[in-house]
């Protein structure tokens, strides 16, 4: 669905080709994954948790992405511009959080003042349906779906 709405949504129309993301909270990689199948040229993963990290690298691994990716063991929240290469920017930053933290305001403040959005980039966020978050003032919300018990929050840099 989420990629249905980036490439169809009349409020977003992104292209995947050579684009690059960061994916924050990565999991075992569905996203930043699916965006490289779809053309991305690179996928920053950030994850910290050592067993799904194993996982994480395995997938990436098995589809033979390596060359496509990089996986940095490093709580999202910790997150620097010392990680990236020099004037790193994303088209894409998908955030998908513990549904029990709290600290989103301030994880999307961290992103806007790194200055590793482009331009016209959009930032997802991932989360339980019926959590009202609050953002920074420089975020502009472009739309919020709901599916099941997931809600995505679609913005941009003001």
């Amino acid at each position: 669905s989420v990629f249905n709405i980036l490439t169809h949504s009349k409020y977003i129309n992104f292209h995947f080709k050579d684009s690059e993301v960061l994916d924050l909270f990565s999991g075992i990689g569905s996203f930043g994954l699916e965006c490289i199948s779809r053309g991305s040229k690179f996928v920053f993963f950030l994850e910290n948790y050592p067993l799904v990290l194993k996982i994480l690298k395995k997938n990436i691994s098995n589809l033979n992405y390596e060359n496509k990716s990089k996986v940095i063991n490093i709580d999202a929240f910790k997150m620097n511009n010392d990680i990236f290469t020099r004037d790193q920017k994303f088209q894409i930053i998908f955030c998908d959080p513990p549904y029990k933290e709290k600290k989103i305001e301030l994880l999307i403040e961290n992103i806007l003042q790194m200055n590793i959005l482009e331009k016209d980039g959009i930032i997802i966020i991932h989360r339980k349906k019926g959590e009202s978050g609050t953002y920074p003032k420089r975020f502009k919300l472009i739309d919020v779906k709901n599916y099941g018990l997931s809600t995505f929050v679609f913005g941009r840099s003001n």
